[in-house]
């Protein structure tokens, strides 16, 4: 496993339901697959839109992947796992 540290932004809409298990499952996530090699930032696009305009977000939850290269977003409500692993680039697509 690499010790790369991984810097995640998740941009969200309020404070909905669709939110909120949005950052819990991207929190559970980092907690089981890469411990203390992350930087997670939860960005609220209401309270922040200019954020959502510099990152060109068209839907929110949104997860960016800011390091390491390549960029990756993701965009739901993170609640695939396998999708995660492989967007972030933790596993390969089979």
């Amino acid at each position: 496993m690499s010790d790369e540290r991984y810097v995640l932004k998740l941009y969200v809409a309020g404070m909905t339901s669709r939110s909120t298990r949005a950052v819990e499952n991207v929190r559970a996530f980092c907690e089981k697959h890469l411990e203390a090699r992350y930087d997670l930032q939860v960005i609220d696009i209401y309270q922040q839109p200019a954020l959502a305009r510099t990152e060109q977000l068209i839907a929110a939850p949104t997860l960016i992947k800011k390091l390491p290269a390549p960029l990756r977003r993701l965009i739901g409500d993170m609640s695939n796992e396998d999708r995660i692993l492989v967007g972030l680039d933790l596993v390969s697509r089979t």
